[in-house]
């Protein structure tokens, strides 16, 4: 049905005030919050359409009303708002640029950030490199016990890993070892190679005298390269949610959460409704929960998501605006960079070994 502007009016500040005190919302209540005039009658009048409609609902407790699941899709679609101070963006920006960070860095700093802003549990997922192939592996001695390695798949994509080995390596067998990756592994899936990697290793133990130190390097950089990035964060912020005061259903969406698989199949349920708010962002509705996600990307074919998760009852359009905010900042930073700038910088600063004081995990991510 279309609301008048009176309805909408009022439907608005239910939902509005409904989020912040998780209490029904009554007539009385209501005549006070409202810019206009409106007898208490008038206002009941008005709320038993809404009600009707399917956008309130009664609580068993009180003659206020709340928002149905239905109530929230319509608010967001069509009455909600967005905005955010151009000093939280700028805030942004400050915290992603203030030094070169790897793939792991950025999802784990997303959502620390997105769970602090939001005070709600977040959840980032960063781009699936599994399906991309390895084209090209560049080795850069540091040290007798370091070395960069920088690979490049087939979609541009370029990430850095710096090794710290127990034993000195020589740059004859950083050479050879590079050599042999790149005539046996070019082309093959990165979700693939560690098998291929085994096959490979008596090759690597006839030509090279610190196969094993070597190996045992690549196959754990391989295997991050391809893996799954994931962050959670807020995990206790569910508990300050009245929506989730019983603890053991805490305890099975906390389990839910920290499992990717669990996760995926949770959140992709026939009986969710999602809801396509723009061309990037989403609301999920599971039950009572909701989950407002975002999208960014980091090149053509390399896709993550920052995600909120929470009771329907949210504040959301301050969670979009903070969510499609923070894509822009990982976008502008991070992404595909058609005029070469940060990206290619970034290669160079890795190769030249700006990051080898940061351990074995330590690596810089960039797209071409």
């Amino acid at each position: 049905m279309e609301l008048t502007q009176r309805q909408k009016l009022i439907f608005r500040t239910i939902v509005e005030r409904f989020t912040c005190t998780a209490e029904p919302v009554g007539s009385k209540a209501l005549m006070e919050l409202l810019d206009r005039p409106l007898s208490s009658a008038t206002i009941r009048n008005e709320m038993a359409v809404l009600e009707h409609a399917g956008l309130l609902e009664k609580t068993h407790i009180s003659s206020g009303r709340i928002p149905s699941q239905q109530g929230y899709r319509y608010y967001v679609e069509n009455l909600m708002e967005t905005s955010l101070p151009s000093a939280v963006r700028g805030t942004l920006r400050d915290i992603f640029m203030e030094r070169q960070y790897s793939l792991e860095e950025i999802v784990r700093i997303a959502s620390d950030v997105l769970s602090e802003m939001t005070s709600l549990t977040s959840i980032v997922l960063g781009p699936d490199a599994s399906a991309q192939r390895l084209q090209h592996v560049t080795m850069v001695p540091l040290s007798g016990s370091s070395a960069v390695a920088l690979f490049v798949t087939d979609t541009g994509h370029t990430e850095n890993k710096l090794f710290r080995f127990d034993e000195d390596v020589s740059l004859k067998d950083l050479t050879t070892c590079t050599d042999l990756l790149n005539s046996h592994l070019k082309g093959i899936r990165l979700d693939c190679i560690g098998g291929h990697l085994e096959e490979l290793k008596p090759l690597m133990a006839a030509k090279l005298a610190r196969s094993e130190v070597l190996y045992e390097a690549f196959a754990a950089a391989f295997m991050n390269f391809a893996a799954e990035k994931m962050a959670v964060s807020g995990r206790s912020n569910m508990l300050a949610q009245p929506e989730f005061s019983d603890v053991n259903r805490v305890r099975k969406l906390m389990k839910i959460l920290e499992d990717s698989d669990l996760f995926n199949a949770w959140a992709h349920q026939a009986t969710n409704v999602a809801v396509p708010i723009g061309t990037r962002n989403e609301l999920i509705q599971i039950g009572d929960c909701s989950i407002v996600t975002s999208k960014f990307r980091t090149c053509d074919q390399e896709e993550g998501r920052l995600m909120v998760v929470g009771p329907n009852r949210m504040p959301y359009a301050r969670i979009i605006a903070v969510t499609d905010a923070m894509s822009d900042v990982i976008e502008e930073i991070f992404g595909t960079d058609k005029k070469g700038g940060r990206q290619d910088e970034q290669t160079q600063k890795a190769a030249a070994g700006t990051r080898a004081g940061e351990g074995k995990a330590g690596g810089n991510r960039s797209v071409g």
